[in-house]
């Protein structure tokens, strides 16, 4: 008896091939749903961090793999979770953000990093940029515009908002000499980032002993820096350079310190990390 063409090769129902073709779907289909990029949050405030986490791991495409709230246990969590990505507020206080990411880049030039900040972001964002992290978001931000920059960053590319963006696309067309972009009001974008962190420091009412003892740094080198701070903002005493510092930190860093913490839906008054 001749069998038809389309049953010779085809296995019964139950057999071991049927079996095993379905057994290596499902494993396909659950290794695919289970590829997630792994992220590591570096956030010293507990509740922040949680809202963070919480929203992270809420993703279908996203999984934090570690957490810490200081700069050496995140280079032990990077050591051993192996995040593709690092999540990080900027810290002027004890631990420099900044310099952690440029050192950290020059470690592990894969390891991608996104920065979030209180801090301006017209000053900031440059400086975050400059010093090696892919992307910068305001604290003030909703959790949707923090998915965007991961996703964004996770895709090849970098994430600024659109008001550092266009800033710096108006900044790259200005060809005339005597075009000039709006100064700031004490050409603080003359300050190189430590003594830009040093300013900051002043302006949140520490003294030089503090802020040697912060930033591991002797009082000369902090007095030394001062110095450089006075003559490129053109101030004529230190009275003076504390009361510029102070009005900076109140009319830059304080407004936007009421952050909102979008993955609570809650509100929370962040002070100034000054130490």
């Amino acid at each position: 008896m001749l069998v038809p063409p389309e049953c010779q090769h085809a296995p019964l129902e139950g057999s071991d091939l049927t079996s095993q073709k379905t057994t290596q779907t499902a494993m396909s289909v659950s290794a695919k749903a289970v590829a997630k990029t792994p992220i590591l949050v570096l956030e010293e405030h507990p509740l922040l961090r949680d809202g963070i986490i919480n929203c992270l791991n809420a993703q279908p495409d996203l999984m934090v793999c570690g957490e810490a709230d200081n700069i050496r246990d995140a280079r032990n969590e990077i050591t051993k979770c192996k995040p593709q990505l690092l999540v990080t507020a900027l810290r002027l206080g004890t631990g420099d953000s900044l310099e952690f990411v440029k050192a950290l880049k020059a470690e592990k030039p894969a390891l991608l990093i996104l920065v979030y900040s209180a801090f301006e972001e017209a000053i900031f964002a440059e400086r975050t940029l400059r010093a090696g992290a892919e992307g910068y978001v305001m604290k003030t931000a909703p959790k949707e515009e923090l998915l965007a920059a991961i996703r964004e960053i996770l895709s090849g590319n970098i994430y600024v908002s659109r008001n550092v963006a266009m800033r710096a696309f108006k900044k790259s067309l200005e060809s005339r000499p005597d075009s000039r972009s709006a100064p700031s009001a004490i050409g603080i974008e003359k300050l190189s980032d430590r003594e830009m962190h040093i300013f900051n420091l002043l302006g949140s009412g520490l003294g030089n002993t503090q802020i040697a003892h912060s930033l591991s740094l002797s009082v000369k080198t902090i007095e030394s820096h001062r110095e450089n701070i006075k003559r490129k903002l053109d101030l004529s005493c230190s009275r003076d350079l504390v009361a510029s510092a102070k009005k900076y930190v109140e009319e830059t860093f304080l407004p936007a310190a009421k952050v909102a913490l979008a993955m609570r839906g809650k509100k929370k008054v962040v002070s100034f990390p000054a130490a």
